[in-house]
């Protein structure tokens, strides 16, 4: 989706050079700072995320066994993820059975690798795409054009993203950052073939793109998808969608490339039961996906005749043996987390700096990149949360998200230096030793009342203490302590009157 189909107000226009360009260059709290100035933006997120938000409710209320379906689409990715080696064999045995071939990639060069090698093989110098986060998160793109080859994505979201050289910022909706007049000004400054009077019109735009990517699909004879599921015991691979640009690119073409996270295996034909419920209700709020695509291997003279998966680890072994990333690897990549975080709200997914952005992403990409290094951007995402519980509430497999993050700050804190915070609660441990140590504090901190002067507020602090009183104020120290009114002639009176035998 984009704001063309969401008909969401105009932003007001971007630097080439702005937000959608920080991922891997800034930590969460730089970068959100950036985006809480975007006042369009946070509108723009705010009207996206609650019209999701207000449909997922009401279907999902329909369904009577609602939490029953929650539970059971829990059950079945803890059960899949508890024996994910045999699964995955399973699954290479059955696709190869039915005439596809299987590749196996350790980490995101060789998957970049086995995708080129495979689109020179057919002699193509195109291929058309599918709508993938695995294949974001890899930059399969960014390789394919290193190496001579143009990658066009055909979601209508993902093609003004790219054709504008920008990043997604929603799982769901990737370009909710564009207006129609700057979409308009890509498709005018990009796009092949186009109409050259073309408007900022919603359904004029729309069918600008159809007809360009109408001619890709009609001549490209790769294309390139990601899974969002991959069942085991049949060898059958499955892709959502809305739009029908995915079920052009898995029926036309000679060649189709399947690029699928290893965690995306399912048990059994059956369990689409259950997530072909769950997900459409929590990504789009909607009972069913307008196109849901499901193939099995090869079948002669019937869609792709050569069909290759490509099945993607890149950091989720690691993941799988650590508690918290085999709860994160769950994930069905709903977005319904996004749509009812808060943070996620006021900064939009660019400041994530991550593929995956929002509450998830927040566990997910410290768990798949790692975050070992404490200038990595990606050692700051678990703070990205109030910890509200609100993704908790909407995970349609009931991650717990919340206590992750809690787990994710502790190894953090962990393996962190002696810092500003940690001399800070040592002070605190210092102070709280003795009553005579306490009360010494408190004296000391009366001083804040000069800083804080006639207005009774500090509203600026020092570094390293400003992070704190760049988005508040610290009350004036008062004037008498708790202590010192217990000891005090007025509070003896006081207690003496509140005790039950001297009251009237």
């Amino acid at each position: 989706m984009s704001p063309v189909t969401l008909g969401l107000p105009a932003l007001p226009p971007r630097s080439p050079h702005g937000s959608g360009n920080l991922r891997g260059a800034e930590k969460f709290p730089a970068a959100a700072h950036h985006e809480l100035a975007n006042g369009q933006l946070r509108r723009n997120l705010g009207k996206a995320t609650h019209s999701i938000f207000e449909k997922r409710i009401h279907v999902t209320g329909e369904l009577p066994d609602w939490e029953q379906l929650r539970d059971t689409g829990s059950a079945i990715k803890t059960d899949a993820m508890n024996r994910l080696p045999e699964l995955l064999e399973q699954l290479e045995a059955t696709v190869t059975e039915h005439g596809g071939v299987v590749h196996w990639a350790t980490d995101a060069d060789e998957a970049n690798d086995i995708v080129t090698r495979l689109v020179r093989d057919t002699g193509s110098d195109e291929v058309i795409k599918v709508k993938s986060m695995a294949t974001q998160e890899i930059g399969l793109n960014e390789h394919l054009e290193s190496e001579g080859i143009t990658a066009y994505e055909t979601d209508l979201a993902e093609l003004i993203v790219q054709l504008g050289h920008d990043k997604p910022s929603h799982i769901l909706v990737p370009a909710i950052h564009r207006n129609r007049s700057e979409i308009r000004e890509i498709f005018l400054r990009e796009m092949p073939g186009v109409d050259p009077d073309l408007d900022d019109n919603p359904v004029h735009l729309a069918a600008e793109a159809r007809n360009f990517l109408r001619r890709k699909f009609m001549t490209t004879p790769v294309a390139i998808s990601g899974a969002n599921f991959g069942i085991a015991d049949t060898g059958t691979l499955g892709v959502v969608e809305s739009e029908g640009n995915g079920r052009m690119c898995l029926t036309l073409p000679r060649t189709l490339i399947t690029v699928m996270g290893i965690e995306k295996v399912l048990p059994t034909y059956s369990d689409l039961e259950v997530f072909l419920q769950l997900l459409p209700r929590s990504s789009t709020g909607e009972r069913m996906n307008p196109y849901t695509s499901m193939w099995t291997g090869v079948t002669t003279d019937d869609g792709p005749q050569e069909f290759h998966l490509v099945l993607l680890d890149n950091g989720r072994t690691a993941a799988l043996a650590d508690k918290i990333g085999r709860a994160a690897l769950n994930c069905i990549r709903c977005s319904a987390c996004l749509n009812v975080c808060p943070v996620y709200e006021r900064t939009g997914g660019h400041a994530y700096g991550s593929t995956y952005p929002g509450p998830i992403g927040a566990v997910l990409t410290p768990q798949l990149a790692g975050m070992e290094d404490k200038n990595d951007p990606n050692s700051t995402l678990p703070f990205a949360s109030s910890l509200c519980g609100a993704c908790f509430d909407a995970c349609p497999v009931k991650i717990d998200i919340p206590s992750l993050l809690v787990e994710l700050r502790h190894q953090k804190v962990e393996k962190a230096r002696f810092g500003v915070e940690a001399a800070a609660m040592k002070a605190a441990s210092v102070a709280m030793s003795s009553a005579r140590k306490f009360t010494t504090a408190q004296k000391a901190a009366g001083l804040g009342r000069l800083v804080a002067g006639k207005k009774g507020k500090i509203s600026t602090l020092p570094p390293p203490l400003n992070g704190w009183t760049e988005a508040r104020d610290i009350p004036a120290p008062p004037k008498q302590t708790f202590r010192d009114w217990w000891n005090s002639d007025t509070g003896r009176a006081e207690i003496a009157a509140a005790r039950p035998e001297n009251r009237s």
